[in-house]
């Protein structure tokens, strides 16, 4: 089974050296990491074509400018799929994701399609966030679950496993959110086609270093997909004669 881990980065220059390091450490046959860098100005794209020289297994999408997060992952698993892997995994580069959780994740995706890194079941814990970052992310999870029915706690976590197939069911390419509203369309999308999901419990730590790319625009964007969402899907129903 070849795996993929993609991680999008945007100055990430103190922390994705460590982060390669620790991925591979993991000793997983088959995974390579591919990362995908927003012309950083601390030079984070530099650095990982210079780790890439000297570790197999690594390699680095260069994009022009800041592109966002969603077309970062989109850009991640076209190259991913064209390298004939089977399990996409995603995850920050700032280490609030913790790398030893991938062995898990690999071993729950043989039975579901997607496996998320979640926040909010029995085990899992947020250390770091402020009252007002547990009021946005609680908020956005109270939405998500109400008006699009979706059965996951956690539809924002970045840190994913999917397997091959649902990417290209979903048809991801025609997804239209960006940033972290990208993630609640994949997962609306993916429950539509009727995978299966299942949730692994994280303890999610605010970054040691660098500055947080989170914004107040993304979770105002966050809420317009939940209601875009709803309306798309009311709209294709038919209703009976």
């Amino acid at each position: 089974m070849k795996i993929a881990v993609i991680i999008p980065t945007y100055n990430e220059r103190q922390n994705i050296g460590p982060l390669i390091d620790k991925i591979l450490s993991l000793g997983i046959k088959n995974l390579s990491t591919i990362v995908v860098d927003d012309n950083s100005p601390d030079g984070t794209g530099r650095l990982v074509d210079r780790i890439a020289e000297k570790k197999n297994g690594v390699m680095v999408i260069h994009r022009s400018r800041k592109l966002g997060l969603g077309s970062a992952y989109k850009a991640g698993f076209q190259e991913a799929l064209r390298l004939s892997n089977q399990v996409l995994i995603t995850m920050d580069a700032d280490f609030s994701h913790n790398p030893d959780v991938i062995p898990r994740m690999l071993a729950k995706i043989k039975n579901f399609d997607i496996v998320i890194g979640s926040r909010y079941v029995k085990g899992g814990k947020i250390h770091g966030f402020n009252v007002w970052r547990h009021i946005l992310s609680g908020g956005a999870q109270a939405l998500v679950k109400p008006i699009l029915g979706i059965c996951v706690r956690d539809s924002t976590s970045g840190f994913r496993a999917y397997k091959a197939e649902v990417l290209k069911k979903i048809r991801y390419k025609n997804i239209k959110s960006e940033g972290y509203s990208f993630l609640i369309e994949v997962i609306f999308l993916s429950q539509q086609k009727s995978f299966k999901f299942v949730e692994v419990p994280i303890v999610y730590k605010l970054r040691a270093k660098g500055k947080s790319k989170l914004s107040q625009w993304e979770i105002y964007k966050a809420v317009l997909t939940v209601f875009r969402l709803c309306f798309s899907f009311i709209a294709k129903i038919k209703l009976p004669k």
